[in-house]
């Protein structure tokens, strides 16, 4: 971690021109953000820049746009939030970024900001496109990545644009993921229990292989757990499987054995007919064929809480079921009560990563604590499984 070149809070940076790419990639129905959870995180470093008498200018992407212009995926509503939030004058910047961008951006006065449209809609950026890269460097003094979520992609407001400003560094958010996910990777204090949910095995082998080396326990939940049972022979139902995975998980047991890394998955689980419907508490050996196993049941959770009750450091990534519907909530929302509490009271560290996890803990209606609620999906995988991620090394 020493190795990254951070932005160091004395650097005057008045009057200077700052490139701050952020991970501003909200859902937005209707022209409404529903979770501004990530606009939230960033704005205490965008206040303190304007305090500085900065000139920033904000890059950040919305969905996955290949190119072009769709409206639905617009900045405009997080222009209008950061207009609101802010206490500055915000600028919107729809045009084309050619040559003529710079001398456009020369109106920009110290402490004001400029919010760059969803930089996806340039098909240059997801190629990393060296031309597309320099004019946007171009734009500034300094480059700031305050994205991790986005570290893992080399793309050009990520990579390689940084071959076209003064100095590179990383913000403080991304400072933060670092820092939390080596408590579980290097600065560890055991024992270490990760719990992985998520619908699929495949996507996560790699992670789990790297885990596995690290961690003194892995829980197994949510639809990835469905291809445990059938390794184990039992019937799941019209349960979401993956194909072919008994080579890998024959693998995972033999590393576990290994490393001495316990291995634990559900013992009871709740059942429905569909996603929609009410729930069955049953044992997994009671399935019949046309249930569906969407939660993890009441036995499962004394035992994944007396493994947190036991542990010092957690790491959580996917829920325990489809938490969508409450009727199969109950696992997920007990993972995140008794890791909070522990959290709270016992000085547990706890390191809560991964989309859907952050909507599960969202949706919960009572006040949670955690040691880092990580807002990355890919990237937070990645640098779990020990790649140097392209965003990163660039800023090394």
């Amino acid at each position: 971690m020493d190795k990254i070149n951070f932005f160091p809070d004395e650097l005057i940076v008045e009057n200077q021109k700052i490139i701050l790419r952020l991970d501003l990639n909200v859902p937005i129905k209707d022209q409404k953000i529903t979770d501004d959870t990530r606009i939230i995180l960033c704005l205490p470093f965008i206040k303190r820049l304007i305090e500085k008498k900065a000139k920033i200018i904000i890059i950040s992407h919305l969905g996955r746009p290949k190119g072009v212009k769709v409206p639905e995926l617009s900045l405009i509503p997080i222009y209008r939030y950061l207009k609101n939030a802010l206490k500055t004058n915000v600028f919107f910047f729809k045009g084309d970024l050619d040559n003529e961008t710079k001398e456009k951006f020369s109106h920009l006065k110290a402490g004001e900001v400029i919010l760059i449209e969803n930089i996806r809609y340039f098909k240059e950026e997801t190629e990393n496109n060296e031309e597309f890269s320099k004019r946007l460097g171009e734009l500034g003094d300094f480059y700031i990545n305050d994205a991790f979520s986005c570290s893992h992609r080399k793309q050009a407001s990520i990579h390689n644009i940084t071959n076209f400003v003064k100095k590179s560094y990383a913000g403080p958010l991304l400072k933060k993921e670092i820092t939390a996910i080596n408590l579980i990777i290097k600065n560890k204090k055991e024992p270490v229990t990760c719990i992985l949910g998520g619908s699929k095995i495949s996507t996560k082998i790699n992670v789990i292989t790297s885990l596995i080396k690290k961690v003194n326990n892995l829980i197994i939940v949510g639809a990835m757990a469905n291809n445990f049972f059938v390794y184990k022979n039992l019937k799941v139902g019209k349960s979401l499987i993956e194909d072919n995975t008994k080579k890998i998980i024959d693998n995972i047991y033999k590393k576990a054995g290994l490393c001495n890394c316990e291995i634990l998955i559900p013992e009871d689980c709740v059942v429905g007919i569909d996603y929609d419907g009410t729930g069955k508490y049953k044992n997994l050996d009671e399935v019949n064929d046309e249930e569906i196993i969407l939660d993890i049941g009441d036995n499962t959770i004394k035992n994944i809480k007396k493994k947190i009750n036991e542990s010092n450091t957690v790491l959580w990534n996917g829920p325990a079921g489809y938490f969508e519907n409450e009727n199969f909530s109950k696992g997920t929302f007990s993972i995140a009560e008794i890791i909070s509490k522990n959290t709270t009271k016992k000085s547990l560290i706890s390191v809560i990563g991964g989309g859907d996890t952050l909507a599960a803990i969202n949706k919960y209606n009572n006040k949670l604590s955690f040691s880092h609620l990580s807002t990355a999906g890919g990237a937070f995988l990645e640098f779990l499984e020990g790649k140097d991620l392209p965003g990163i090394s660039v800023l090394k």
